[in-house]
C-alpha cells in the first residue's frame, strides 16, 4: 500500500514548518537562503566540494592528506561567511545615527540580519579566508614566505613573518566563522586557550599548570603548521567521514527514507496500548538514521507524532521529555552516529565498525529505558489507548523495505574489510538507485545534485567547529596541560580517599559533571575534543581502557543536548508541544537516565567493558543483563510505577534508586545486594497493591488515522 501523500506545505503543531524550527535548536544557526547568482556560486562550489570529497576517497591527492585539508577547508570556509550573517547588532544609538544618515525612515526593528544576500564585509572576508587558505599551496613567493606546499612544510617551527601574519589572518577568520556559526562561547574557549598559551608562562611555576612559555609565532606555528593545528584529526575526520555521511544522508532523506521510518513505526504498534509512545520513540530511532541531530530528529517526530499524542492525553511537557530524549538517540544510535564517533576511531586507531560495536549494548539499554518509561507513563497517569489506523508493517515492509538496504550495506561493507568511507560512498549510490523504486522521490540529475549541495552545507558549521578545535588541541600538545590538568583531576578524587576503586569511581563522577558543564557551552563535537585531551589522560592513567574511556567522553558530551540548562533537544521539544520549558527539560532527563548512568559502569570496573562488547561472550551476556535490570529498576524509582503491578510509594522508589545504582557495580557482591534491593522493593510493591485494592486501568481511546481523530 502507498504511504499517504505528503501535505504540500509540512508544518508542525505550531504551524512553523519543522526544517526551520529544527534549524534554531541545532548547535549551529540556521544559515542564509541563497538565491540568484549568489545561490548558484554556493551551490556550485558546494558541489564542487562534494566531488572532490567523493574522489578522494577512490584516488587520493598525491600531495597527501594535509594538502587534501588545506583545499578543503579552503572551499569550506568562504562559503561559511557567504552562506552564514554577521548576526551583530549595533549598539542603539549608532543605529539610529546610521539611519538618519542614510536618509531611511523605516522602523528600527533591532534585527541584526534581515535575511538578505551577502555583505561587502562578508565577501571581503570569505577573499580573505580563501587566500589565508590557500597560501600554503599557491607556488607565487611572497618576500620570504610564499613558495608551495613543500617549501611552507620546510618552515615548519621556522614560519617567517609572512606565514605568520597568514596564519594569523586564518586564526582570526576561523574564530568568527565559528561565531557565526555557534554562537560566542566556542571562541571565547579558544581564545583561553590562545591566552594560556602565550602567558601561561607567566604563572608561578609551582603551579601544576604553569609551563615554560610560548610567543605568538610559536602558537601561530603550532596552530598553521603543524599536525595538530588547524589541519589536525578533528577536520582531517570532517573532511574525509563527516561529509560523506551527510551527503548519504542528503541522499536518503530526499529518497522518502525518513516518512517511511515513521509510517513504519506507526504500523508497527498501531494495536498496542502505548502506540503513541512507542511509535515516538522508534520514529526517533530510525530518523536518527537520516539526521545525526537530536535537535532535527526532535522536531521532526514532534511534527508528526505530537497530535497524536495530545490525543492519547500525554501533558505537553512530558511528550515533550520524551521526543527529545528519543531525538538524542539519534546521535547515540548505529550505524550513523554522531561526528565525535569518527574522532573516536581516528584518535584511537580503530575501524569505525569496532566504535559501532561499542555503541551497540549502550544503545539497547538506553531505548530499553525509554520504552519503560513510555510504558509506566501511560499506566500512571491514565493515557488513554490510540489505534493507529495505518497499513499493516509488513505492507509497508513489502513496498518501501528498500530503504533499510543501504543501511545494512554499510555494517556489512564495514564487515568485509571496506573502510568507511568506501562504505557510505558506496551505500549513498545505492540509496540513490533504489530512489527510482518510489516515483515521488526518484532522484533525478537535479534532485541528485541538491542533495550533494546539501550535504556539504551541512557540513560547514562542523568543519568551522573542527578546523577551531585545532587552537585546543595544539595548545594542550604544546603546553602539556592535558597530563597536567588529568593529575589535578585524580589528586582532587585522591584526596577524599585513598582506596584506588573509590578514585576512579570519584574521579569517573567529577569527568561526568565537568563534562557536562563543558557540553552546555559548546557544541557535542568540539565537547568531546577538549574532553578527550584534559578528562581522557585522568582516566587512562587510573587503568580505564582507551575505548571505555572515549565512550566515556562521548556519552557525556551527546547528552549535553538533554542536559539543563540549556538542553537543546528539550527546547526544540517544548517549541513542538507548547510545553512550559523546564518542566520539559526535566521530563527529558528523566527519560534520558539510562544515558548517564550505563557510561560510569564501563569505567568503573572492568565486568563493565563487556556493555561495550568486550571480554568475551559471558562478560558481555552477564553485563547486559545486569545492566538491563538496572535500567528496569530506575525506571520503576522514577516513573513510581511496576508495571503489571501498580504504583510504587516512596519507600519503594527510594529502594528501587539505590538498588539500580547498586547493580551498576558490576561486581558479585554489590550485584547480589542491588538485585535483593529490587527484590524488596517489588515485595513493597505487592503489599502496597493488596493494601490499596485492585488499580483502575486507562479508559478506551480514540482511533486516528495518521494523527487525525475518526468521528
Amino acid at each position: 500500500m502507498p504511504l499517504p501523500p505528503e501535505p504540500p506545505d509540512k508544518k508542525d503543531s505550531a504551524g512553523a514548518d519543522p526544517r526551520d524550527l529544527a534549524a534554531q535548536f541545532e548547535d549551529e544557526k540556521p544559515g542564509r537562503v541563497l538565491s540568484g547568482p549568489v545561490g548558484v556560486l554556493i551551490t556550485g562550489t558546494t558541489l564542487a566540494i562534494a566531488l572532490l570529497a567523493l574522489w578522494q576517497v577512490f584516488s587520493p591527492l598525491s600531495q597527501g592528506s594535509k594538502f587534501y585539508l588545506v583545499i578543503f577547508l579552503a572551499g569550506v570556509l568562504p562559503v561559511v561567511f557567504l552562506a552564514f550573517p554577521a548576526d551583530l547588532r549595533l549598539p542603539e544609538r549608532l543605529r539610529r545615527g546610521a539611519r538618519r544618515a542614510g536618509g531611511e525612515s523605516r522602523p528600527d526593528t533591532g534585527d541584526r540580519d534581515e535575511g538578505g544576500g551577502p555583505t561587502v564585509v562578508d565577501w571581503v572576508l570569505a577573499a580573505a579566508a580563501l587566500v589565508s587558505c590557500l597560501y600554503p599551496v599557491l607556488p607565487v613567493p611572497l618576500g620570504d614566505g610564499g613558495g608551495g606546499y613543500d617549501a611552507f612544510l620546510d618552515r615548519q617551527g621556522l614560519l617567517v613573518g609572512v606565514d605568520v601574519a597568514m596564519g594569523t589572518v586564518l586564526l582570526l577568520l576561523l574564530l568568527e566563522a565559528c561565531r557565526r556559526t555557534t554562537g560566542w562561547i566556542l571562541p571565547a574557549v579558544c581564545l583561553v586557550f590562545l591566552g594560556y598559551g602565550y602567558y601561561g608562562g607567566l604563572l608561578p611555576q609551582s603551579w601544576p599548570v604553569a609551563h615554560a612559555g610560548l610567543d605568538f609565532g610559536q602558537l601561530v606555528d603550532a596552530f598553521y603548521n603543524s599536525d595538530s593545528g588547524f589541519y589536525g584529526t578533528p577536520l582531517d575526520v570532517a573532511a574525509t567521514y563527516i561529509v560523506l555521511f551527510t551527503i548519504y544522508g542528503a541522499v536518503l532523506d530526499l529518497s522518502g527514507a525518513g516518512r517511511f521510518f515513521v509510517e513504519l513505526s506507526a504500523a508497527a504498534f498501531r494495536r498496542s496500548r502505548t502506540a503513541a509512545g512507542r511509535t515516538a520513540v522508534a520514529s526517533g530511532f530510525l530518523l536518527g538514521t537520516v539526521s545525526g541531530s537530536g535537535a532535527a530528529t526532535t522536531v521532526s517526530i514532534g511534527a508528526v507524532t505530537w497530535p497524536v499524542l495530545r490525543r492519547a492525553g500525554y501533558p505537553p511537557e512530558r511528550a515533550g521529555g520524551m521526543l527529545a530524549a528519543a531525538g538524542v538517540g539519534a546521535i547515540l544510535s548505529p550505524p550513523t552516529l554522531g561526528a565525535a564517533a569518527f574522532i573516536i576511531a581516528e584518535y584511537l586507531g580503530v575501524s569505525y565498525l569496532q566504535v559501532l560495536g561499542w555503541a551497540t549494548v549502550p544503545t539497547v539499554l538506553y531505548y530499553l529505558g525509554i520504552l519503560l518509561a513510555v510504558e509506566i507513563d501511560a499506566r500512571r497517569s491514565g493515557v488513554r489507548p490510540v489505534v493507529l489506523d495505518t497499513a499493516s508493517p509488513w505492507r509497508l515492509l513489502g513496498r518501501f523495505g528498500y530503504h533499510f538496504l543501504s543501511l545494512l550495506a554499510i555494517v556489512v561493507l564495514l564487515a568485509v574489510g571496506f573502510s568507511a568511507t568506501r562504505a557510505v560512498v558506496v551505500s549513498t549510490v545505492l540509496a540513490a538507485v533504489l530512489s527510482f523504486l518510489d516515483r515521488r522521490h526518484r532522484l533525478t540529475p537535479a534532485r541528485l545534485l541538491a542533495a550533494l549541495s546539501a550535504g556539504v552545507r551541512g557540513v560547514l558549521a562542523v568543519s568551522a567547529v573542527c578546523a577551531a578545535a585545532g587552537i585546543i588541541t595544539a595548545t594542550t600538545t604544546k603546553t602539556g596541560l592535558g597530563p597536567q590538568a588529568a593529575a589535578l583531576l585524580v589528586s582532587g578524587a585522591k584526596a577524599v580517599s585513598s582506596d584506588p576503586a573509590v578514585v576512579l569511581a570519584l574521579t569517573a563522577l567529577l569527568a561526568a559533571v565537568a563534562l557536562t558543564l563543558l557540553g552546555l557551552a559548546v557544541p557535542v563535537t568540539a565537547s568531546f575534543v577538549i574532553g578527550w585531551v584534559i578528562i581522557g589522560p585522568a582516566l587512562l592513567d587510573l587503568g580505564v581502557t582507551a575505548p571505555a574511556a572515549a565512550m566515556f567522553v562521548f556519552y557525556f558530551a551527546v547528552l549535553s543536548e538533554a542536559s539543563p540548562p540549556t538542553a537543546l533537544a528539550a527546547v526544540a521539544a517544548a517549541a513542538v508541544t507548547g510545553g512550559r520549558l523546564v518542566p520539559t527539560m526535566w521530563q527529558t532527563l528523566r527519560y534520558a537516565l539510562p544515558a548517564y548512568l550505563i557510561p560510569l559502569a564501563f569505567v568503573v570496573t572492568p565486568t563493565g567493558l563487556g556493555l561495550l562488547g568486550i571480554g568475551g561472550a559471558q562478560r558481555i551476556a552477564v553485563a547486559g543483563v545486569v545492566a538491563a535490570l538496572s535500567v528496569a529498576v530506575l525506571a520503576v524509582a522514577a516513573g513510581g510505577w511496576l508495571p503489571g503491578v501498580g504504583p510504587a510509594g516512596t519507600p519503594e522508589r527510594i529502594l528501587g534508586a539505590l538498588a539500580g545504582l547498586t547493580l551498576l557495580w558490576l561486581e558479585p557482591v554489590p550485584v547480589a545486594v542491588g538485585a535483593a534491593l529490587a527484590a524488596v522493593m517489588v515485595a513493597g510493591v505487592l503489599v502496597r497493591r493488596g493494601t490499596a485494592g485492585p488499580t483502575g486501568v486507562p479508559s478506551a481511546g480514540a482511533t486516528v488515522i495518521h494523527g487525525e481523530e475518526k468521528q
